[in-house]
C-alpha cells in the first residue's frame, strides 16, 4: 500500500470475520523509495518496538542496511498487519544523528571519549560512592523498550551485585497500575486474557484505552469483528470523542478523576439487577459482601452528579456488561494515569469476577501495557517487582532467588520493595542518590512537573549516566553518555501485553561504536568484579541466548514460566507464557482451572490498602483465606487532589497520537510520522472554544500552577471543561537539530507531582488548568497541526486540512471514525 495511504488510512482495508472464526491474514509491507521486494537480500525476524501490541514482522536488509518491513502472516498476534509506527518507525535506526561514541562532560561540554575511558569513569565513580555511602548512593532507572535478557542482567547487577534498592523503570509512568491491579485481584501479575478473545467476545469494553492509536493492529482486529457477522457490542469509557467512541455501541465520557465512582455505579447496577454468577463467586472469590455493601451507596443517580454521565447511560452500560455471554475488557492509561488508578482498575477485574467471565474464550481481562517490553521489566525484576514474580515480603521467595543467583539472601535488599521512580527522583533531589544510571528513557520529557525534573537531573552533585541511541533531552544533561544499539542491531526476546514472547534477531551492525545494552551491563559487572558467594562471576553469561537460558531457570515454576521456551522454538513464531513441559505450546488463557497463584505461600503480593497504599502482611492475606480464590476488593470514591477553581477552571488530560511514541526520540526521525504530527496541539470543546474566543488554529496558552504551554487549537467534541495535550513534544526540537523552543510545548510542564498510593504511578490526567488566547490563527480556519484521521478530528463544519475526509475512507458503517484514548499515554 502506498506510503501516504497508511498515514491517512491508519487501519487499512477491512477483512471482516464472524464470531468464533479465524481472523484472516493481511500482509502489510513498506519499503524504502526505489526498493522492491526482489531487491531485499534477506528478511530478519523482529516485532514491534514502538507500542505494546507485539506485532511480528521481518526487517528487509540490503547492503548492510535496513530497507523496509513486512508483516508476518503466520504470527498469532497480527496475522501480517502493521500499524503506522511499525511501517515507518524503522527509518530512525539509520538516522545520521545516532550516538556512535561515548560522551563525557568536560568543562561543561559533552565530548567524545573511548569506551575504556567511559567504563573506567563509570566503575570508578560507582566504587567511590559504594565506599563513601554504600549502595543507597546509586540508582538505576530503565525503560520498557529493552530486551528481556538485558532487564534480567540489569536486575542481577543492581540488586544482587551493587545491592541497591533504588531500581525502577519508566513503566512506573505508564503501566505500573496494570501489575498492581492484577496482584490485588489474583495474587500475581500476568494478563488473564488473550488477543484471541476478540474473536469470541460478544461484548468488548474499553476502559480508558485508546486502542485505535496505542495498539492499531488490535483495533484492526476489533474493526474486522465489527464489520463481520455477529459483531460484538462495544463500550467505550473515555472523556474524548475517540475513534473507539465513534464506533461504540455506547460511549461514556466521565469527568476526569471520577473512574472509581463510575465503576462502583456499574457494579451497583449489575448486583441490583441480578447479573452475578453467585455459584462461581462463592467457589472462586472472597470479599463479595464488602463490595456489595460499598457499591450499594453508588446508584447511577448519585454517580451521575459526580461523573457528569447521564444515569440512563450508566444503566445501559451496566446492562451491556451484565447481559453479555462473553465479555472482554481492556484497561489502559485513562484509568492508570488518573486519580485512584489501582482502585479503578481493580473494579474492572471485579466486573469479570462477579460474572465468572475469566479463563474461557471471549471472557478475558487485559490490563494493558504501554511499551513493547513493559511486561519483561516486571517479570525480570528491573523495576519494583522481584524477578520471576516472587514476593519481596516472603522470605522463602527471597531465598529461592538467592539460590538461583548463588548469593546469600541478605545480599538481596528486601526489607522493603524497590524504590519507585517518583521516590528515586526525590532521593536525587535531596542528594542521597548521587549516581543515577538511566537506560533507554527520557525523563526530562516524560516525568511530571518538568521544571522540577530538569533541575533535579542538572544538579552538580549528581553523576548522571544516560545509555541511549540518540542525544535526548535527558542525555544533554548527562555527565556520561553511552551509545546503545537498538532492536535490529542486536538479538533478544520481548513479551507483549497478552504474554506472547517474540524473538528479535540481529539484522545489521549498530553504527560506529554503539553496543547492545546487554554487552554494556555485562562489561560493567566484569569491571566491577561482581561475584557470587563462591567467588565466581556474578553474571555468568556473555551472549543473549545464554542470558535467556539463565532466565528460563529463574522463571521455572513461577507464574511467568519460560522453561519450555528456547530461541530455536521462538523462530517459529510468538508463544505465550507460561510455556512448560506440561504446556509446550504455551498457554492461551490463565485461570482456566481456578486462581492458581492466590495463596499466601505462592502469591507475588499480599496486596495493599486501595486508599492508603499501606501493604498487607502475610497474616492479613491468610486471614482472607483466598487459597485458590480471587480477592474482590472494594473502594470508596475520593475527589482528585487538584480540582478546578476560579484561577484554573478547566481540567487537563494528556495522551498519545497514533503517529508518535513516547518523547518522539525515534518517531520524530521517521519522515512520514513526523510530517503527520509535527507539532503539539491542544484539543478544546466547541463550548469552551466559544467561551474563550478561540477558533481552529488559534494559539492558546494552557497554564497550571506549575507552568505554561503554548499550542494551536483544535476545536473538537471533547467533553466540555476538559482540554487535551499530546505528551510527546519535548523542550527540544529533537528532529530539528536540538533547537530549544521559545515557549513550553511539553505537556508535562503542566502535570503535577502526585501518584497513586498503590501502584505509585504518576497522575497525568487531573491537573486543573487555565486557558487563554495568545495569537490568531495563521489563516482562515487554519487547522491545528494534527491529522483528523484519529481522535483529534475536527468538530463538524471545521476545515480539516490536507487529510480531511481520510477517516471516512478508513472505516465503514458502524465503525466510522476509530478510537483514541480517554486518557491514554
Amino acid at each position: 500500500m502506498p506510503t501516504q495511504d497508511r498515514i491517512e488510512d491508519v487501519w487499512g482495508e477491512r477483512t471482516p470475520y464472524a464470531r468464533g472464526t479465524r481472523w484472516p491474514e493481511r500482509v502489510d509491507t513498506h519499503l524504502a523509495d526505489g526498493v522492491h521486494e526482489d531487491d531485499v537480500e534477506r528478511w530478519v525476524r523482529t516485532a514491534s518496538t514502538l507500542h505494546s501490541n507485539g506485532d511480528a514482522f521481518d526487517l528487509g536488509v540490503r547492503d548492510g542496511s535496513i530497507v523496509g518491513v513486512r508483516g508476518r502472516p503466520e504470527d498469532r498476534v497480527n496475522h501480517g498487519r502493521l500499524g503506522p509506527k511499525d511501517l515507518f518507525g524503522w527509518q530512525a535506526i539509520g538516522s545520521p544523528d545516532r550516538l556512535t561514541r561515548p560522551l563525557v562532560r568536560r568543562d561543561g561540554r559533552l565530548v567524545e571519549c573511548s569506551w575504556d575511558e567511559a567504563m573506567e569513569l563509570l566503575v570508578g565513580r560507582t566504587k567511590q560512592l559504594l565506599d563513601e555511602q554504600g549502595p543507597s548512593a546509586i540508582g538505576f532507572y530503565t525503560t520498557g523498550q529493552l530486551f528481556l535478557e538485558e532487564y534480567y542482567t540489569l536486575a542481577l547487577v543492581a540488586h544482587g551485585g551493587i545491592r541497591t534498592n533504588h531500581v525502577d523503570g519508566n513503566t512506573r509512568l505508564c503501566t505500573a497500575t496494570s501489575a498492581e491491579a492484577l496482584k490485588e485481584s489474583f495474587g500475581s501479575d500476568g494478563q488473564p486474557g488473550s488477543y484471541t478473545d476478540v474473536d469470541h467476545a460478544d461484548t468488548i469494553a474499553l476502559f480508558g484505552h485508546n486502542v485505535a492509536e496505542t495498539q492499531t493492529v488490535l483495533w484492526m482486529r476489533i474493526l474486522d469483528r465489527l464489520a463481520g457477522v455477529n459483531p460484538p457490542a462495544l463500550l467505550c469509557v473515555d472523556p474524548r470523542p475517540t475513534p473507539v467512541a465513534k464506533a461504540a455501541t455506547l460511549h461514556l465520557a466521565p469527568r476526569p478523576g471520577t473512574n472509581v465512582a463510575l465503576m462502583n455505579a456499574l457494579l451497583h447496577e449489575m448486583i441490583s439487577r441480578g447479573h452475578v454468577d453467585d455459584a462461581w463467586v462463592a467457589a472462586n472469590t472472597v470479599g463479595y459482601d464488602e463490595l456489595e455493601k460499598t457499591v450499594g451507596r453508588y446508584s447511577p443517580d448519585v454517580v451521575s452528579t459526580i461523573c457528569g454521565v447521564p444515569a440512563a447511560d450508566i444503566r445501559a452500560a451496566a446492562r451491556l456488561l451484565g447481559e453479555s455471554n462473553a465479555l472482554l475488557s481492556t484497561v489502559l492509561q485513562g484509568f492508570y494515569q488518573s486519580h485512584q488508578a489501582t482502585a479503578a482498575a481493580v473494579q474492572v477485574n471485579n466486573v469479570h469476577l462477579l460474572r465468572g467471565m475469566i479463563g474461557r474464550p471471549g471472557c478475558g481481562i487485559l490490563q494493558m501495557n504501554g511499551q513493547p517490553t513493559a511486561q519483561n521489566t516486571r517479570e525480570c525484576g528491573a523495576d519494583g517487582d522481584m524477578a520471576g514474580f516472587r514476593n519481596w515480603s516472603n522470605p522463602d521467595h527471597v531465598a529461592d532467588l538467592a539460590r538461583v543467583w548463588n548469593v546469600e539472601p541478605k545480599q538481596i535488599p528486601h526489607a522493603t520493595p524497590p524504590t519507585h521512580a517518583m521516590q528515586i527522583m526525590r532521593y536525587v533531589e535531596d542528594g542521597s542518590i548521587r549516581m543515577l544510571w538511566v537506560s533507554g528513557t527520557n525523563p526530562a520529557v516524560s516525568m511530571p512537573e518538568l521544571a522540577r525534573i530538569r533541575s533535579v537531573l542538572a544538579q552538580d552533585r549528581l553523576f548522571l549516566v544516560v545509555q541511549d541511541i540518540f542525544l535526548s533531552e535527558t542525555a544533554q544533561l548527562a555527565d556520561l553518555v553511552l551509545p546503545a544499539a537498538t532492536a535490529g542491531e542486536k538479538t533478544g526476546t520481548f513479551t507483549n501485553a497478552d504474554r506472547t514472547v517474540h524473538l528479535s534477531e540481529k539484522a545489521v551492525e549498530p553504527p560506529g561504536e554503539a553496543r547492545p545494552d546487554l554487552d554494556i551491563f555485562v562489561d560493567f559487572a566484569t569491571r566491577m568484579g561482581l561475584q557470587d558467594k563462591d567467588g565466581e562471576p556474578l553474571v555468568k553469561w556473555q551472549t543473549p541466548e545464554q542470558a535467556f537460558d539463565a532466565w528460563r531457570e529463574c522463571s521455572r515454576g513461577r507464574p511467568c514460566d519460560y522453561s519450555g521456551l528456547s530461541y530455536e522454538k521462538l523462530r517459529a513464531g510468538g508463544i505465550q507464557w507460561p510455556c512448560t513441559d506440561d504446556a509446550p505450546d504455551g498457554t492461551e488463557r490463565l485461570y482456566t482451572d481456578g486462581i492458581s497463584w492466590a495463596s499466601p505461600e505462592l502469591c507475588e503480593s499480599y496486596g495493599r490498602d486501595l486508599e492508603t497504599g499501606a501493604p498487607f502482611e502475610a497474616t492479613d492475606y491468610q486471614a482472607m483465606n483466598p487459597h485458590g480464590r480471587a480477592v474482590i476488593r472494594a473502594a470508596e470514591y475520593r475527589a482528585p487532589h487538584e480540582m478546578p477553581d476560579e484561577q484554573h477552571p478547566l481540567q487537563l488530560i494528556t495522551g498519545r497520537t497514533v503517529y508518535h511514541f513516547h518523547t518522539r526520540t525515534r518517531t520524530g526521525r521517521a519522515p512520514e510520522l513526523q510530517a503527520a504530527a509535527p507539532e503539539v496541539w491542544v484539543e478544546v470543546s466547541t463550548a469552551d472554544a466559544a467561551a474563550y474566543g478561540l477558533v481552529e488554529g488559534d494559539v492558546a496558552e494552557i497554564a497550571t500552577p506549575r507552568g505554561e504551554v503554548r499550542a494551536r487549537v483544535r476545536v473538537c467534541d471533547i467533553r466540555r471543561g476538559v482540554v487535551f495535550l499530546p505528551f510527546h513534544y519535548g523542550y527540544w526540537d529533537t528532529a530539528g537539530g536540538h533547537a530549544p523552543q521559545e515557549h513550553g510545548r511539553a505537556a508535562n510542564e503542566l502535570t503535577l507531582t502526585a501518584w497513586d498510593p498503590v501502584s505509585k504511578q504518576p497522575i497525568f490526567k487531573t491537573a486543573a488548568c487555565a486557558l487563554r488566547k495568545v495569537a490568531d490563527a495563521a489563516g482562515v480556519a487554519s487547522p491545528a497541526p494534527a491529522l483528523r484521521t484519529t481522535a483529534a478530528h475536527l468538530t463538524g463544519g471545521a476545515t480539516g486540512g490536507a487529510t480531511e475526509g481520510a477517516t471516512e475512507g478508513a472505516t465503514e458503517g458502524a465503525t466510522e471514525g476509530a478510537t483514541e484514548e480517554g486518557a491514554v499515554r
